[in-house]
């Protein structure tokens, strides 16, 4: 990987974790109250969020003719399977029980919340799981 690449990686997950951290995704008690339909502030970010990369994936390939860190654009075909759906349920239960995200928890653990240790050690046991249980469907 090219060094301007890296930095575009780094600057890219920096702006995402500030964005966390700001909407206050990073604490899960929020993100709780949220699922329990008491604070829709969320829902502006989750919203927010959804509106800019779906403008992002119809209008930048108009655009432009090659993403700015190289390669080409390309259609990203949807799988649904038994896999895809088990996988999302247990996803979102997991997110309801502890109201943490994968990258919300990393940035939180950016911010000092260490009691996120163990929904990441969760998560890796989860993705442990999945990676031994695939069939490569």
């Amino acid at each position: 990987m090219k060094i301007g690449n890296s930095l575009a990686t780094l600057a890219a997950g920096a702006l995402f974790g500030f964005g966390l951290a700001a909407s206050t995704m990073i604490r899960p008690e929020v993100v709780l109250s949220f699922l329990r339909l008491q604070d829709f502030g969320l829902l502006l970010v989750l919203g927010g969020a959804l509106a800019v990369t779906a403008i992002a994936y119809a209008v930048l390939p108009r655009l432009m003719k090659a993403p700015v860190l190289g390669g080409q654009f390309q259609k990203h075909p949807i799988h649904w399977g038994r896999s895809t759906v088990v996988g999302a349920a247990l996803f979102g239960v997991g997110w309801g029980l502890c109201g943490v995200c994968p990258g919300p928890a990393i940035a939180g653990l950016g911010a000092g919340n260490w009691m996120l240790l163990y929904a990441i050690a969760g998560l890796a046991l989860g993705a442990l799981a999945q990676g031994l249980t695939s069939k490569g469907d």
